[in-house]
């Protein structure tokens, strides 16, 4: 009796796993697989994008079904759901430069100590100015380098410092304190050459925007106002500030879209007139030089550079932007025909004279009123 009920439990054990039929195990799911392809951001430059990857898991239609259910032993149901696919892996691509930054990559002709690019101006300002300067109204498309080019690529503010869209610039800052505010953001004074590579574009325009000087396109041709100059030197804010307010003819960075040079670079004619560090030593400035101009009537173009006040002068229409070498790492193969690429050497800015410490300037409180800013365009 005791060994016929061996052998039924031991056939009963074995149909049920006949029954349940034999365990399943899931094949193993491939490894994650990343590619990286090129791709064109603003500006034209190839550069990496994020490469993606997903989990294949068998579909739960093509599970195989049980023979049959044992005798005596609970239904096991219908086959649970297959887990969703993963996302597609994020790889974060290496860019050039911060996303406040604007990369410029380019064959530029430098002006030297000796030969300037040759422009030719079809239409000169008559009737002279107050400042006695020679403004041209339309340059001739044509340009004649008289020197090799050489391959320019930096990362150049987007907007005037702290490069940020909508933001009023600080005045009243040396070449000495913009040297320093740059480095604080682990940036440097821009190079006469990167700043005028940055306005004039690929096509080596006069103005960022074209050929034809317009106030329509920059913050430019607003009426003189005459300052108080003892107020506006003064070193406290409380009696500088209403000066430098009531003077103000800027717009906000960015605020005049046409304004904008083919690299994505803006206010670069106009608005404020920016340090940069001058390639050889000449002028009163020596070291440092002025680009731009600002809100008035000036040359307003690309490639005029002002030496005429030494590096450590302030005034109240005068900031800067800063410039950074790129990630070479996120650099795209240089062209067959670039030009030698040229290499910004290092360089930080002398001892100020006066042994002062860092000014930042100033800037107007949020919401203050500035009276003779110009009207939107």
């Amino acid at each position: 009796m005791r060994g016929s009920l061996v052998v039924v439990v031991t056939a009963g054990l074995a149909a049920g796993y006949a029954a349940c039929g034999s365990p399943r195990t899931s094949p193993a799911p491939p490894p994650l697989a990343s590619s990286r392809d090129g791709a064109s951001p603003a500006g034209g430059l190839p550069s990496p994008t994020a490469a993606s990857s997903a989990m294949v898991v068998p579909s739960a239609a093509a599970a195989p079904k049980a023979s049959a259910t044992a005798p005596g032993r609970p239904s096991r149901g219908p086959p649970a759901p297959s887990p969703p696919a993963l996302n597609p892996s994020a790889r974060t691509p290496l860019a050039p430069c911060p996303a406040e930054m604007a990369f410029v990559d380019v064959d530029h002709c430098p002006d030297t100590p000796s030969l300037r690019v040759n422009r030719r101006c079809v239409r000169p300002e008559r009737g002279g100015n107050a400042n006695n300067l020679k403004i041209c109204l339309e340059f001739a498309e044509e340009v004649t380098c008289h020197v090799p080019r050489r391959r320019q690529r930096f990362c150049i503010d987007r907007y005037e410092y702290p490069s940020r869209k909508g933001a009023h610039p600080p005045v009243m800052v040396s070449a000495y304190d913009a040297d320093r505010l740059c480095t604080e953001q682990g940036k440097r004074m821009c190079f006469e050459s990167e700043w005028t590579a940055a306005c004039e574009g690929p096509r080596e325009l006069p103005f960022p925007y074209g050929y034809t000087r317009s106030a329509e396109m920059c913050n430019i041709d607003n009426p003189w106002i005459i300052p108080n100059l003892e107020a506006v030197h003064h070193v406290d804010d409380a009696v500088r500030g209403p000066e430098l307010m009531r003077l103000d003819q800027s717009v906000d960075s960015g605020a005049m879209p046409t304004c904008r040079s083919e690299f994505d670079v803006y206010d670069l004619t106009g608005n404020f007139d920016e340090w940069v560090r001058t390639e050889w030593r000449r002028g009163k400035g020596r070291w440092a030089g002025l680009k731009g101009g600002a809100w008035g009537h000036v040359r307003n173009a690309c490639r005029p550079i002002t030496t005429s006040h030494v590096a450590h002068w302030s005034y109240y229409f005068i900031s800067f932007r800063c410039c950074k070498d790129p990630n070479e790492e996120a650099l795209p193969s240089l062209p067959p025909q670039a030009a030698a690429r040229w290499i910004p050497p290092k360089a930080s800015a002398p001892k100020h004279p006066a042994g002062r410490s860092l000014d930042r300037g100033f800037t107007p409180p949020a919401g203050a009123e500035l009276p003779n800013r110009p009207a939107s365009r």
